[in-house]
């Protein structure tokens, strides 16, 4: 069975449809853990499906590769297929990635490569963009730069809330998050 690690930061909505996914039989793949930089809600979803959690708070170390270091020891423990990075808001430092690159994506709320980083749904609607969207890729060294797996368009109603547009992203998100987990655990696509 094709075994993911789930990196959070939130409440865990595109977590929990993978969670509803995975566990049904026919779904190929599964996940082994959830893990957290905080005590975030998303770990209750992992919990209720009997997913073991672990939290590693980067505020307990002198610096951010230390603290890394820990939370990728956390992760190899664990010989994950795949690290998926669901609403994780930390920037990983490149120990980390290095370790295990190219096997963590990373789920973005916009067409990439425009509008990159943590304030993407804002940025779009600061600039008078008429659509975004949402792209799954691979994690390396930069911010929302590694190669793109999927991508979908999501216009942008003038007039639209930033929460409201999360929200459409994150609906056409929570889809393609578990087609494209499904997709590489077939060997659909490849990392």
């Amino acid at each position: 069975m094709f075994s993911v690690v789930v990196l959070v930061s939130g409440a865990g909505s595109n977590l929990r449809a993978l969670l509803e996914a995975s566990a049904s039989p026919l779904y190929p793949a599964k996940v082994v853990a959830v893990g957290s930089d905080r005590a975030a809600l998303a770990l209750e979803h992992a919990e209720e499906f009997g997913v073991p959690t672990f939290v590693v708070e980067p505020a307990g170390f002198h610096t951010a590769a230390a603290w890394a270091q820990v939370l990728l020891s956390n992760v190899e423990s664990l010989k994950p297929d795949l690290i998926v990075l669901a609403g994780f808001m930390k920037v990983l430092p490149a120990n980390f990635v290095n370790a295990l690159s190219p096997r963590i994506i990373n789920l973005h709320p916009s067409l990439l490569p425009e509008f990159r980083g943590a304030h993407a749904v804002r940025d779009a609607l600061a600039a008078g963009a008429t659509k975004t969207g949402a792209t799954i890729h691979i994690v390396d060294e930069g911010v929302d730069t590694g190669r793109i797996l999927l991508q979908q368009e999501v216009e942008i109603p003038g007039g639209i809330s930033e929460p409201d547009l999360l929200e459409r992203i994150q609906v056409v998100e929570r889809q393609q998050l578990i087609d494209a987990i499904k997709m590489l655990a077939t060997g659909e696509i490849t990392l």
